[in-house]
């Protein structure tokens, strides 16, 4: 592995017959590196997934509206939030948009370019104009903190970057609390952060399935086929083709062990965990990937309870909770009787998922972005069932007929992969495109990028997808192909 200038990680892998020459700069150093220009699921020898959201396939309209529902609920309930902030017609959802960044000095949202440029910008629910952006950002219009974001993805207490859809509608719910807010004076966003993140713990904790607490995890037992879209038979079959052929599967989920159980049973049936030698649940990413051993030991399970004392090693598959790569990478050697075995895992989230394995675990990964069908990387048979889903409810609060879909392009924040940069000044009227952060970081982390697990199913084993490359234009590693807006900016263009 090498650390380009601190911007991107090359991956270097030799398993394949087609390579590449590739020219990087290292600290001023020329080095041209032979990369292998394709890959194959047949060259590795573990396989690994995330569950929500790659795994399993949610019914976004409906989670979506639960996930809303559960957080505004509980600030109303439990914090005195206003009552207005359960009423949500369904032109709202536009503005609901991953990949945005919640700056907590000043209450704005905002999208990123690669090079951390302001693209377009909120406060509240209020799109910023360009003089706007421009008075508050400066000429350049850059965000001060993107230096602090960009190489690790880190949590801060300055800002929050919205990367999966469980907690996306919070976003949303975020702004509409800050359109209440005056504009000065950032006490009062880091105290309603504070609420912000009780609710999503009052949702989403540990106990809460057990106990039945808060409104997603009742929701979700109560009918999970409302919210959760089974795997198809080729996906079933698709699975049972890579253990036969040899295939280490692996599980790693950031969820509880009794939501993992529940979600999996749902859409694999109940004799799932004869697909998988390793299941992980409560793994903590992106931590799993980048904690020591001694700061996140694994843990053996009992009737979905953590054992209080950390396990010294892991000797055996089997279902554990929490952990770390180092302790796994030395059981995947055992078990696949390779001294550096080659691993591919494929999710939903940039910094969760594909930044921590391929940066601390030298992993190849495979990108699940739902945003590649909401650009038309989709075939006729992909189509989302979430177009013909009935309204959560039917009391005029919701109307799913007219409710964007969280993974679509968004009239007020434009693409995910690329955007027009505006600045104030005559020659710059039209603006001048470039790609969002979030395309340069799938771009640099990824080995591919799909819109669903459902997309390669019925290909071969052996079959060679052309990957992202430093040298290669910026289509190059999506599969079946490019978003329309990537496609009409760079097809054929080398990457900067």
């Amino acid at each position: 592995m090498l650390r380009v200038d601190d911007e991107f990680i090359v991956n270097v892998r030799y398993q394949c017959s087609a390579a590449v020459p590739v020219t990087i700069n290292v600290l001023g150093y020329i080095l041209i590196v032979i990369m292998s220009d394709v890959f194959s699921l047949s060259d590795c020898d573990v396989v690994g997934f995330d569950l929500d959201h790659t795994l399993c396939r949610y019914h976004l309209l409906e989670t979506s509206r639960l996930i809303y529902d559960s957080f505004a609920r509980y600030l109303v309930e439990h914090k005195g939030y206003d009552k207005e902030l359960l009423t949500l017609t369904p032109d709202r959802w536009d503005f609901c948009f991953k990949g945005l960044v919640m700056d907590f000095e000043d209450g704005h949202l905002i999208k990123l370019a690669e090079d951390g440029t302001v693209l377009r910008a909120a406060r509240g629910t209020k799109i910023l104009n360009t003089e706007e952006i421009v008075q508050h950002y400066g000429k350049k219009q850059e965000w001060q903190h993107f230096n602090s974001l960009k190489g690790s993805f880190t949590r801060s207490a300055k800002y929050y970057f919205y990367d999966n859809y469980f907690d996306l509608p919070g976003a949303l719910l975020s702004a509409r609390v800050v359109d209440h807010m005056p504009k000065s004076g950032n006490e009062r966003i880091l105290d309603f952060w504070k609420d912000m993140m009780s609710a999503i713990d009052h949702n989403y904790n540990t106990s809460a399935f057990k106990e039945n607490t808060g409104m997603y995890f009742p929701s979700v037992k109560k009918d999970p086929g409302k919210y959760l879209q089974p795997c198809s038979e080729a996906v079933k079959a698709w699975l049972r083709s890579l253990k036969n052929a040899g295939k280490v599967l692996l599980l790693i989920t950031s969820s509880h062990s009794d939501y993992c159980r529940l979600v999996c049973e749902h859409i694999l049936g109940k004799d799932f965990e004869e697909l998988f030698e390793v299941v992980i649940t409560n793994a903590l990413k992106p931590g799993f990937f980048s904690q020591i051993p001694e700061q996140r030991p694994f843990r053996t399970l009992v009737n979905d309870e953590e054992s209080t004392e950390g396990l010294p090693s892991l000797d055996k598959p089997g279902w554990y909770s929490q952990g770390n790569w180092a302790h796994l990478h030395e059981l995947l050697k055992t078990m696949t009787g390779q001294s550096e075995p080659q691993v591919v895992y494929f999710g939903d989230s940039v910094r969760s998922d594909v930044f921590p394995a391929s940066c601390y675990g030298n992993w190849e990964t495979v990108l699940i972005s739902e945003e590649l069908e909401g650009e038309g990387a989709q075939t006729s048979d992909m189509k989302s069932k979430d177009a013909d889903a009935e309204p959560l409810e039917k009391k005029g609060k919701y109307d799913s007929k007219n409710m964007k879909t969280p993974s679509a392009p968004s009239e007020q924040w434009g693409s995910y992969f690329v955007d027009v940069c505006k600045g104030l000044e005559e020659e710059e009227e039209e603006g001048s495109l470039k790609y969002t952060w979030c395309c340069h970081s799938i771009n640099t982390y990824s080995t591919i990028a799909i819109p669903s697990i459902e997309a390669i199913a019925a290909l071969p084993l052996d079959y060679k997808f052309s990957r992202f490359l430093p040298n290669k234009p910026r289509t190059t590693g999506y599969y079946p192909r490019p978003p329309e807006s990537l496609l009409r900016m760079s097809e054929n263009s080398p990457r900067e």
